[in-house]
């Protein structure tokens, strides 16, 4: 959520920098509703000090044995109107939290103006494109030549988009989740946490969720409402929602190996076939919570330590600066991570690396204590895919795939799959 004391002095720029990513601002529709808010604000606060003055005064002229009763007929009319002016307060106030939920985050000054995702801004390519001396084949041909990557059998038990993994195909898929959090565990410093994949609606507006992207999700039908993740994004940075953490608590770098879920609603009729796609798939997420002055070099860093599941596993890939435009709800800049797919001819998303700078906290109420003033202040957040498995297993099987449809396993990988050089 946008801080509302920079709407309420610096509107203009707000504006503009909305602009920068294609979203109009509610200029008119805000400034009714700030108007009320601040005419019914002032007015309350008047009756307020109306009914103490008053109040103080009626129990001096009881003291002095004096007729009260003008004076607590005043109160009373005072009570009536400030009773009003609460309700209407408490509504507008609902009315403009609904708008300000509404509103995206606003983009650094180094991200690019764009309108599509053609107007993205190539940062890095790192490796070649492997040429093969027969036609590629895509992950779909691959996986069903022994029926290892079987769709007809995931959308017999659960519907479209859902697919089953078999065998030696499955066996990759769980090592090269293990190789993940081993590498960010081990080698990047991260702390691994177990979390739920069903979280309550106040953890999902914390992250940006809710109320906006509602129809993207999955839910139960308890009351209250559960909803299925869309990535441990959520859990993991909800954990220090409501808290002030100790300086010395920062930076906060988490990870987790989840069981991710989207409804897909704004997607139908894209990467229908296959496995790029799905209403679940398992991500490793990366989270972490640092200091305002800290988030920028923590973006490079994350982005970094994602960029190194796609090294060790030599997938030739490029970082690509997202544009206004395609940035996340909650983004104030991002990075996306495409690998290339020999079997489509094309660089695909793999992971997307974001910093919310103090986006998320101000939902969530996450701070921290500053040393230098004693004062809470909210943290910066930022997250980034490490990767998602099965779109690295799509590209391990695309990349190392032989002329006879056997997939060499990448040498990173051989120890956690017993040591099998093919599948």
């Amino acid at each position: 959520m946008l801080d509302p004391t920079l709407l309420r002095t610096q509107l203009t720029h707000v504006c503009e920098r909305l602009r920068a990513r294609g979203f109009e601002f509610p200029v008119d529709a805000y400034s009714a509703l700030e108007e009320r808010r601040k005419g019914n604000q002032i007015r309350t606060q008047e009756l307020q000090n109306q009914r103490n003055t008053q109040s103080k005064a009626i129990g001096i002229a009881k003291q002095q044995g004096q007729d009260a009763s003008e004076l607590m007929a005043q109160v009373q009319a005072i009570a009536l109107e400030l009773g009003t002016r609460e309700v209407e307060l408490a509504s507008v106030q609902l009315d403009l939290d609904a708008l300000l939920s509404a509103l995206p985050n606003l983009p650094q000054a180094s991200v690019a103006q764009g309108s599509s995702e053609q107007d993205n801004v190539l940062v890095r390519t790192v490796g070649e494109p492997k040429s093969f001396d027969f036609p590629a084949l895509d992950h779909i041909a691959l996986g069903e030549r022994d029926n290892a990557m079987d769709f007809d059998a995931g959308v017999k038990v659960a519907g479209a988009r859902f697919t089953v993994l078999r065998g030696s195909l499955a066996r990759l898929h769980r090592a090269l989740g293990q190789f993940m959090l081993d590498l960010h565990t081990l080698k990047h410093g991260y702390t691994e946490i177990n979390v739920p994949v069903l979280v309550n609606a106040e953890s999902m507006r914390g992250t940006g969720q809710l109320p906006k992207f509602e129809a993207d999700l999955f839910a139960t039908i308890d009351d209250p409402k559960r909803y299925l993740i869309p990535t441990a994004e959520v859990p993991l940075t909800n954990l220090v929602r409501d808290c002030i953490l100790d300086a010395d608590q920062l930076p906060m770098n988490l990870t987790a190996h989840t069981l991710c879920f989207r409804s897909e609603a704004g997607a139908y009729g894209r990467d229908t076939r296959g496995m790029i796609r799905q209403h679940q798939f398992e991500k490793i997420e990366l989270v972490k919570i640092v200091k305002p002055s800290d988030s920028t070099a923590a973006l490079e860093e994350l982005t970094a330590h994602a960029e190194a599941v796609l090294q060790a596993l030599k997938l030739p890939y490029r970082v690509m600066a997202l544009c206004g435009a395609d940035m996340g709800f909650s983004a104030a800049k991002s990075y996306d991570l495409e690998v290339w797919l020999p079997g489509q001819n094309a660089y695909r998303e793999i992971s997307s690396c974001s910093n919310f700078e103090a986006f998320q906290a101000r939902r969530m109420q996450a701070r921290w204590r500053n040393p230098e003033t004693g004062k809470p202040e909210l943290v910066h957040t930022l997250n980034g895919s490490g990767l998602a498995v099965g779109r690295t297993l799509i590209a391990v099987m695309e990349n190392y795939q032989r002329a006879d449809g056997r997939i060499e396993v990448p040498a990173v990988l051989r120890s956690y799959v017993g040591g099998l050089e093919v599948i």
